[in-house]
Order: structure tokens, then sequence, then C-alpha cells
């Protein structure tokens, strides 16, 4: 008798072994396929640039538009601000969002001299959107 005990305590065990096993195989899947949704690598990326730089007629051989800086913008989406993000050192940006239609402005909106948006931007499902958006200083 003492033979024939141990193999079903062994088959007792592999019934819930094979369950846990098969609970994190599952688990990892759907944690891998979550993050493949293509709304999670959907957004905008770019550089914002603003001109005139100085006052006066352009001069040849010299731009007259230099990166937006360290500056502040927001993502709206009608009366909604979505989200917010600064331009690096040379006017770059890059920001997740999911799709949809969008306004970007700066944060301090358009006080004073200046034009600083609203820019639109449409939003595809799977898809970074490049801009270029050139800010009016109010240089003249």
């Amino acid at each position: 008798m003492g033979d024939f005990a141990a193999p079903m305590k062994r088959n007792n065990l592999l019934l819930p072994c094979s369950l846990l096993v098969l609970f994190f195989a599952l688990a990892l899947f759907s944690q891998a396929n979550a993050g493949s949704d293509s709304s999670a690598k959907s957004g905008m990326e770019g550089t914002i640039l603003i001109s005139p730089v100085m006052p006066g007629p352009t001069r040849e051989g010299m731009s007259d538009s230099r990166p937006l800086p360290n500056t502040e913008f927001v993502v709206r989406q009608g009366d909604q601000t979505i989200t917010s993000f600064t331009t690096d050192d040379a006017g770059n940006f890059r920001v997740s969002l999911p799709p949809g239609h969008y306004q970007v402005t700066r944060k301090e909106g358009n006080r004073g001299a200046g034009f600083f948006g609203p820019f639109d931007v449409d939003v595809a499902a799977g898809k970074m959107k490049s801009v270029q958006w050139k800010c009016d200083s109010g240089i003249r």
C-alpha cells in the first residue's frame, strides 16, 4: 500500500502545479500584448523655432530663426488640458498622446508681443506625428 500512495500524492500535486505555470504564462502573454498597444506609441515630436531673432530685415546668409529652448507648452483638447511639455536646449520635444485632435500653445499664452500658438495637430493611432512650428517673437 505504501508503494501505491506515493504516486497518487505526486499526481495530486501535478494538476495544481500545471495550473500555476499556465496562469503565469498567460499573465506574461497579456502583459506583453498590453505593451504592444498601438495607441501607447502615438504622440508628437518635433522642433519649435522662434523668428525673427533680430530686428530689421533678414540678412543674407544669416538665419532669421533659432530654436526656442526651455519653454513650456500645454496640450489641450477643447477646453481640457491633456498634458504639458518643455522644449529642450535645441527646441526639441517628444510627448506621448492617445489618438485625437489637439491644440498646443505656450503655457504663458500669448501675452504681450509675439505668437506662440495655438498650433493644431492630429495624432493617429500607432504614429508619432512630426511637426516643426515657428513662433513669432514680435521683434520688428
